[in-house]
């Protein structure tokens, strides 16, 4: 008797060209699954980088840049993808951006902007791909929020609202495709050693330090395990729920 093999999963990360996005690619990559990477960076240095290490693994992958704050460009992206793959078996929400003031200070371009990315874009990104998982009966999204969608941070209204707004969104999706065997969770990172993290001073950084029980900063791999769990059978069960990875900074 022949068994046939199962095909590979499809897993489209955006924000995948760097930190967090990039180790879970990596991530991925152990299992051999088919990566899609979209990423909105000046130039493509850190994708090409990205894909290489992938490579490296054995893993098929490809990188893609895409402004998830667009519905069409985000709806074709998707189209194209489907139209190669068939399907999208994974979805990770994680391109997001800052663009940090106090909110005396903060303009409209700044409130949009981050709104539009950070949030409009989960839901751009949910909305083009969820009609081929319900047509599965299958499938998982995991949206990258933050530890401040959930206490706040002064100089961050933008950013933690729109973090709060990816917790709400999560929710209610999980709750509207759970019939269709979709699983929607949340990761909400606190303080993790990345590219948009390294600029603060040691002051700053010395200072968010205290404020974690476990002294010290994360990691992205440490996220990325998160994700690839939720992703996993091992969390079958689990959906609409929304994961702290954060040393305690909150509990």
């Amino acid at each position: 008797m022949i068994v046939e093999k199962e095909s590979p999963r499809v897993v489209v990360i955006t924000g995948g060209s760097k930190g967090i996005g990039r180790a879970v690619a990596c991530r991925f990559a152990g299992e051999g699954a088919r990566i899609v990477l979209a990423h909105y960076d000046p130039d493509d240095s850190a994708a090409e980088e990205t894909l290489k290490l992938l490579a490296d693994m054995g893993a098929e992958a490809e990188s893609h840049r895409l402004d998830v704050s667009r519905f069409q460009e985000v709806d074709l992206f998707f189209r194209k993808i489907l139209d190669k793959f068939q399907r999208v078996d994974v979805l990770v929400n994680n391109a997001g951006i800052t663009r940090d003031t106090l909110l005396m200070r903060m303009n409209e371009e700044d409130w949009d902007m981050v709104l539009n990315v950070n949030l409009k874009g989960v839901f751009n990104c949910t909305r083009a791909v969820i009609r081929s998982m319900i047509k599965e009966r299958a499938g998982r999204i995991v949206n990258i929020s933050s530890v401040v969608g959930q206490i706040g941070n002064p100089g961050q209204a933008n950013y933690s609202a729109s973090k709060a707004g990816v917790m709400a969104l999560t929710k209610t999706t999980a709750k509207e495709v759970a019939p269709r065997g979709i699983t929607v969770n949340g990761v909400a990172p606190g303080f993790i050693d990345t590219e948009m993290t390294a600029v603060l001073s040691k002051r700053v950084k010395d200072a968010f330090l205290t404020q974690i029980p476990l002294g010290r900063m994360g990691s992205p791999e440490e996220v990325a395990e998160t994700v690839y769990w939720l992703c996993s059978d091992a969390a079958n069960y689990i959906t609409g729920q929304i994961v702290h990875v954060n040393g305690g900074m909150y509990m």
